[in-house]
């Protein structure tokens, strides 16, 4: 029996004022209880009860030794009391690392929100847009797309799937007639993710066969909203998340193309990530909760503008 042990099953036999009903209150057999009292004697080297066949009583370092031992139960009592009430509430530092066109145009009105209902939770938020080790760069989580996650252990929820569209600005297409058919964008310049991303290719569904198509391009970037404005600078077609450019589609200054054919991968996915399901701390636990109620909240997050009013080539 442990040191600590020993302790409460000495305290116990004092308030029973017997070994037989201190062994009751603990669910313990007598003999059990007696070779406690005996090994934390022998710790001691010092006798804590005057035993007689109907009674016993405590020696004077007995008396000395239940007085302290009393503070330091309860005092650890009161210790697992705080951590128990702080494992179930929200509270300390929360390290996120986000995509960064992701936070910036889809998730700071997450952030703030989580932040009004958990003021006593503090955030330290990295944005990247790089593959992220969330254990070995101490993240509790992550809003990423896929690629990001240098490893396949960590938890994933879907917060949401983004539909991606072909766009190229008006200024393109007045020098480049817009593709009639897939097949015809062999002939055209894209602006792309960056190939260690995304492979440059397009994938279309031709009835029961797939076409790939090659995607010739001068300027790649790792960043959507980059590859937007170069678009919009009209150096070639974009395949760009649908919430990122629909107001440019609105406004005319971009224009989908070949919104009749099936695309494979035609959207992206968000996801909130973290390492392990087990004994989330309640921060983690919080964010993740709430991430999913305020993803679901009537759309909340799905607001894009409609693109069907949208001028199409």
């Amino acid at each position: 029996m442990d040191y600590l042990t020993s302790l409460k099953v000495f305290c116990t036999v004092v308030e029973a004022k017997s070994f037989a009903r201190a062994a009751d209150i603990l669910g313990l057999s007598p003999p059990v209880v007696s070779r406690a009292i005996s090994g934390l004697e022998e710790r001691l080297g010092s006798r804590l009860f005057n035993r007689t066949t109907r009674q016993i009583s405590l020696t004077e370092t007995a008396e000395r030794v239940f007085a302290d031992c009393s503070r330091l139960l309860d005092e650890l009592q009161a210790m697992e009391e705080r951590a128990s009430n702080r494992a179930s509430e929200a509270t300390g530092l929360l390290r996120l690392v986000a995509h960064t066109t992701a936070m910036i145009s889809r998730y700071a009105p997450l952030v703030a929100s989580f932040r009004r209902a958990h003021p006593q939770v503090r955030l330290d938020i990295s944005l990247t847009e790089r593959p992220v080790d969330l254990v070995g760069e101490g993240y509790d989580l992550a809003i990423v797309l896929p690629f990001m996650l240098s490893t396949d252990t960590a938890v994933t929820r879907l917060l949401e799937r983004i539909p991606l569209v072909l766009v190229a600005s008006p200024a393109y297409l007045a020098q480049h007639p817009a593709p009639r058919h897939p097949s015809e964008l062999a002939d055209h310049v894209f602006v792309p993710m960056s190939p260690s991303i995304r492979k440059p290719e397009l994938t279309f569904r031709i009835g029961s066969e797939e076409l790939r198509v090659p995607l010739n391009h001068d300027i790649a970037s790792n960043n959507a909203v980059f590859n937007r404005d170069m678009v919009l600078e009209g150096f070639g077609i974009g395949s760009l998340p649908t919430a990122l450019v629909a107001n440019e589609i609105a406004q005319g200054r971009l224009v989908t193309l070949l919104d009749a054919y099936e695309r494979v991968e035609s959207a992206i996915e968000i996801r909130l990530a973290y390492s392990t399901r087990t004994l989330l701390p309640a921060k983690v636990r919080t964010f993740v909760e709430h991430a999913a109620r305020f993803c679901a909240d009537e759309g909340r997050l799905l607001d894009t503008p409609q693109l069907a009013a949208a001028p199409q080539r």
